[in-house]
Parts: C-alpha cells; sequence; structure tokens
C-alpha cells in the first residue's frame, strides 16, 4: 500500500526516523530523510532499496522547513506522508532545568511539529490527500518527575494533532498519533547521559523494531493514534480515572530518572 508513496521524514538520520525509512523502501514507497546532519543522512540513505532521498532540514526554523519541503514538492509533485519524528529530551527537574532549555525543546518538539504540519499542508489540501502522522509520547499522555519540559512539549503535540484531526475529518487527509513509552534508540544519549534511567528501565524498553512496524501500520490503515506498548495505554486510562491514588500508590515506581 506504500508504493510510490513519497514520505518526508524528519528526525530520519538515526533510530526510528532511519528504520521507518528503510521498510518504507522495502514496501515499495520513496522516503526521503530530512535531519541536520548530512553525513548522518548519507551513511542511512546508503543501506536503502529502491528509490529515496534526503533533504538537510532544521525543524526548528522556519526558513529550513519552507525550503525543504518546498524542494521535495518540485521534485517529486508531492509528499503523501509527513512523518513528524524529530525530537529530543532532557531530564531534569522543573526547577533545575534552564529557561533556554525548556524553550529549545517546545521549538523543536512542538513547533517543529506545527512548522512542518503548515509547510505540508496546502499541498495535502490541494491533492484532497495524504496523512500527517507524528511520533508523540506516552509523556503526552502521563508526566514523571524530571520530564516536565518535554512531556509538556508532548502534551502540546497531542493536543495540536487531536485538534487537527477534527478540523480535517472529510478532507481526505489522515492525522495519525503514534505514543511510544521509552525506545532503545540513542534518544537517551541527550535525555539520560549517565545512564541511570536507561539501567532502571531497561527491560521495559522497546525495542525499536516495534514502534516502526505500528508507524508502517498506521500509514498504511491511516489509524488516528496508537498506543505502545498497548499495556501502558490502558493504564494510563485508569489513572485517568483515579489519578491522586495512583500517585499515592505508584509514584515512587515511576520516577526513575
Amino acid at each position: 500500500m506504500l508504493t510510490n508513496k513519497v514520505v518526508f521524514i524528519t528526525g530520519a538520520s538515526s533510530g526510528i526516523g532511519a528504520l521507518a525509512a528503510h521498510q518504507v523502501a522495502e514496501r515499495g514507497g520513496v522516503p526521503i530523510l530530512a535531519a541536520r546532519s548530512e553525513d548522518k543522512l548519507r551513511t542511512a540513505v546508503s543501506a536503502l532499496p529502491g528509490k529515496s532521498g534526503i533533504r538537510i532540514l532544521d525543524v526548528g526554523n522556519a526558513e529550513s522547513v519552507d525550503s525543504a519541503v518546498n524542494s521535495v514538492i518540485d521534485e517529486y509533485g508531492r509528499i503523501d506522508i509527513l512523518v513528524n519524528n524529530a525530537g529530543y529530551g532532557l531530564f531534569e527537574t522543573a526547577e533545575e532545568m534552564a529557561l533556554d532549555d525548556y524553550e529549545g525543546i517546545m521549538n523543536v518538539n512542538y513547533m517543529g511539529v506545527v512548522r512542518c504540519t503548515k509547510a505540508v499542508l496546502p499541498h495535502m489540501r490541494r491533492a484532497g490527500s495524504g496523512q500527517i502522522l507524528t511520533v508523540a509520547s506516552m509523556a503526552g499522555k502521563f508526566a514523571t518527575a524530571k520530564s516536565a519540559g518535554y512531556a509538556a512539549s508532548k502534551h502540546a503535540v497531542l493536543g495540536f494533532m487531536n485538534s487537527l484531526r477534527q478540523e480535517l475529518r472529510g478532507s481526505g487527509i489522515a492525522v495519525s498519533s503514534i505514543n511510544p513509552g521509552p525506545i532503545d534508540t540513542p534518544f537517551f544519549e541527550t535525555a539520560d547521559p549517565d545512564g541511570t534511567y536507561v539501567k532502571s528501565v531497561g527491560k521495559f524498553l522497546l525495542p525499536p523494531e516495534k514502534v516502526v512496524r505500528e508507524m508502517v501500520r498506521s500509514m498504511e490503515t491511516r489509524r488516528d493514534e496508537v498506543d505502545l506498548p498497548r499495556y501502558l495505554g490502558l493504564a494510563i486510562r485508569l489513572y485517568g480515572l483515579m489519578p491522586r491514588t495512583a500517585d499515592r500508590l505508584a509514584g515512587r515506581f515511576l520516577n526513575l530518572k
């Protein structure tokens, strides 16, 4: 179902972005890998079968986003699927995190999604079809200690996506969110440089291949939302019914950063 689909993937130089590009290519799609590092992009794209492309992109900069998207439209005539995947986090207490770090995380994780979506959306509107798929996070539904900046950005992302889905209903453009728990990727090299959190939750880390399978499945089925792992999604729904009790009972098991 992805044959000849032009799939624009941000944050695609490594991790689940690069893996998703490989899966798209194997299914006959045309992945366009976008990220800041040209060297890493060229390494990632060299391993792909079939047609593909790269774009140097900083989602934190509107001019960079518009230039990359317009160049893809000029070359391919369309973007069938936008995958908003770029993002990062820092694990620090709300009190200790610098204002610049709050602003940086929000600029990339949230405003990056907004910039890319707004750049692509007019082209999808004209085509009357397309999909905007965003890798959000379970942190967008359930915040824990030392993740205030990151969790706030992902709450914002999910709010944006949920509103956008309502606005685009009936337009032919699907809006999908993937909400994974912690994934075994280079994300933690920045978020958790000393490895404390990874050691604490090592056995619960999601294999990146599992997340990518669900991403690609959502491209093919255009599902609205996927929580990973599914049991965590259920636990978060239960938390919403009794948050104070859940905080008392489970708080110490969740604050592992």
